[in-house]
């Protein structure tokens, strides 16, 4: 949504609390293909809850990430999720553009919880008419500038620049229009289960109905295991993916995953409800899911016997070529993974 400078291609680049993840596209006739893609791991705690605590630690990840894939592009695209973003959709008065680029700075100052001044501001147009007569509807997006910067700083200390800063649910939102067919009317739940957090972008069409990110991912099943069952961090999180470590098995963690999961999907209802509140309707049509938790034993069948919806995975590389064994990784893990980069690799700057 934040366009910062000028470039042509775009490096896709997730800054994650676990991980950063690249995906450089090309065009390849009416699509895309993958020609670079790399993953680096980030220590724990050097992201916490979105905030960059070690920044020195979360650019060397960064630049050993770019070294791997060994593109010449300079160009990132990365994205911010959390209580420093504020994703909401107002209904104001029919204005032109020119107008509406005028007032949105005042209009926002009535919904967005921080001083105008600390925000970089964004706005489109969903619906003309969308609000009733004489009115349209505005997704208005604000992000906290100390979040921008410190995210384009790190980006900075590795060597790149950072060209746009979007947002996660939206990143979700471009890899899904860029795989599947959008029929019309069908509202559709696109979930990110990542580390640290769960971001959800309900959408119908291309339209964004409503967005929320919860702020609990996979690393609480990992820390929940690691607590039951005396095990290390890494211990845990190889029992949780469904492997044997230190004598505990994925049968003797699963009712600790159960339990997790049981939160998870308490803060889902909880966005359903809000959505519910506020939408027109309260059709949902089916779930996507992707994201690093999205692997874990179980959650997606948990998702759907618990909301009664379709649930299948999201893929990234559904019509975007991708030859998983040139890049050295499993083909399940990088499709999981590797959405909110697919999303970010598809912008260019000045587009929305």
């Amino acid at each position: 949504m934040f366009g910062l400078g000028r470039t042509r291609g775009l490096v896709g680049l997730d800054i994650g609390s676990s991980a950063v993840k690249t995906v450089e596209l090309k065009a390849s006739g009416r699509g895309y293909k993958v020609v670079a893609f790399g993953t680096e791991s980030v220590p724990p705690d050097s992201i916490v809850d979105g905030a960059i605590i070690d920044a020195v630690s979360v650019a060397d990840a960064v630049r050993r990430v770019f070294e791997g894939m060994g593109t010449r592009t300079r160009g990132v695209a990365a994205s911010l999720s959390g209580n420093a973003v504020i994703v909401k959709k107002i209904s104001l008065p029919t204005m032109t553009d020119a107008e509406l680029t005028e007032s949105i700075r005042w209009e926002a100052e009535q919904y967005i919880p921080f001083d105008i001044q600390d925000v970089n501001l964004d706005h489109q147009v969903l619906d003309a008419g969308g609000g009733g007569p004489g009115q349209m509807d505005v997704l208005l997006v604000a992000a906290k500038k100390d979040k921008i910067n410190d995210y384009s700083g790190v980006i900075a200390q590795a060597g790149r620049q950072a060209a746009v800063i979007d947002v996660d649910a939206f990143a979700l939102q471009n890899a899904f229009e860029a795989n599947y067919d959008l029929e019309p009317g069908v509202v559709t739940v696109l979930m990110n289960a990542g580390a640290s957090a769960v971001n959800i972008n309900i959408v119908s069409g291309t339209a964004s109905l409503f967005t929320r990110d919860i702020s609990t991912g996979g690393n609480a099943y990992t820390e929940a295991i690691q607590r039951e069952f005396n095990l290390s961090f890494a211990h845990a999180e190889q029992v949780k993916r469904g492997h044997a470590a230190d004598g505990v098995t994925p049968d003797d963690v699963r009712p600790v995953i159960r339990a997790v999961t049981e939160n998870v999907l308490l803060e889902v209802q909880k966005t359903f409800d809000f959505y519910r509140a506020t939408a027109p309707s309260d059709r949902l049509d089916r779930i996507l899911i992707c994201g690093g938790a999205s692997r874990t034993e179980g959650l997606l069948a948990d998702v759907g016997e618990r909301f009664g919806l379709p649930v299948e995975p999201l893929n990234p590389f559904r019509r975007v070529a991708f030859d998983a064994g040139r890049f050295g990784i499993e083909a399940g893990e990088a499709a999981a993974t590797a959405v909110v980069a697919v999303g970010l690799a598809l912008r260019r700057v000045g587009d929305r």
